[in-house]
């Protein structure tokens, strides 16, 4: 193989290809269309979002009898037909300008032209041989690294419940950080996402024993449409403004900053929107104060022995978040 050449093609230029029948979606070595619509769906509202699209890989030779210049597709066939089958009106999408998912036809003509002159990376595979095409497809959809359980559930769903979580994860990304929730490479493996999932699945349906198998059945069962989304989204907004309104050390140098605690600080906080910013960093300061006491266990109070006991062992057992959620929320009656 001579080189990669790496361009910059529009939506439009692609369907172009497509219709002029220059683009080959069906090289032997490649998988068929196995996509669903919510997948499709979340590639669509990735451009709309303007957010990165993987590089598409292409062969480019020519047809020497009919002149024509023939590009076979390494990468991204199904990509490129998500585009196209959106294009034709096959399936909705979510628009950020609007609340429902919408097709193509319904969009305005602005919007229309956006989607259509939004740039795609592609690399150009010059002078490439079948063997080369072979090698570069195998080493593109290798995989380099095993995926934890919330890595698997974002490779598995791509519907209305994973993009309200990435939604959520990445607007708090501040509050992750500058509180000290997550660390960096917990952040790199999702572990924020799952927390958000979860926690959107304990605002909708009440305090649930953590459970991978749960929350996967949970995107499962939300991926096509969530219900929930606008009063979930309300909630969040809510909860974390809130916790916003205090002083980011009450959060991140008391006990707060455990991932646990803060879990069920916020189910608590969904149910008391109108308290007092100085009266929750009260609350906050109190609950640190007797928890970071030097005081044994047995000496306790037999409600702060056991809620001590709830927050440093199976701390994601239903029982020991009914405790955590029954202590809190005493400070708030």
């Amino acid at each position: 193989m001579d080189r990669v050449s790496y361009e910059k093609i529009t939506i439009q230029d692609l369907l172009n290809f497509y219709k002029s029948e220059e683009l080959d979606l069906n090289p032997w070595y490649q998988r068929r269309a196995v996509w669903t619509d919510p997948q499709k769906g979340y590639l669509i509202n990735t451009v709309f979002e303007q957010k990165p699209v993987p590089t598409i890989y292409i062969r480019h030779t020519l047809d020497i009898e009919k002149e024509k210049s023939i590009r076979e597709v390494v990468d991204g066939q199904q990509r490129i037909r998500s585009i196209i089958g959106y294009r034709n009106g096959e399936f909705t999408a979510r628009h950020p300008s609007y609340k429902e998912k919408k097709i193509y036809a319904d969009l305005k003509g602005n919007e229309k032209e956006h989607f259509l002159m939004t740039s795609l990376s592609v690399g150009y595979l010059i002078g490439a041989t079948e063997p080369d095409v072979i090698e570069i497809f195998g080493r593109i959809n290798s995989v380099s690294k095993t995926l934890n359980a919330q890595e698997k559930r974002n490779a598995l769903f791509s519907g209305e419940f994973k993009q309200f979580t990435i939604k959520m994860a990445s607007e708090l990304l501040p509050f992750w950080r500058s509180r000290g929730i997550f660390s960096a490479n917990e952040i790199s493996r999702m572990a924020e996402v799952e927390f958000v999932a979860d926690l959107a699945m304990n605002f909708n349906i009440g305090v649930q024993d953590y459970s991978p198998a749960r929350l996967s059945n949970y995107y499962k069962n939300n991926d096509v449409f969530f219900a929930d989304w606008d009063n979930c989204e309300k909630a969040f907004s809510g909860v974390f403004s809130l916790l916003g309104s205090v002083d980011v050390g009450a959060i991140r140098d008391t006990v707060f900053s455990r991932q646990p605690l803060l879990f069920s600080l916020c189910l608590v906080l969904k149910d008391n929107l109108s308290v007092k910013p100085g009266r929750l960093e009260e609350v906050i300061s109190e609950i640190d104060r007797i928890i970071s006491a030097d005081v044994p266990i047995n000496e306790r109070s037999p409600e702060d022995a056991q809620f001590l006991s709830a927050i440093t062992s199976s701390t994601q057992r239903i029982a020991s978040r009914r405790v955590r959620d029954s202590y809190i929320r005493r400070y708030f009656e």
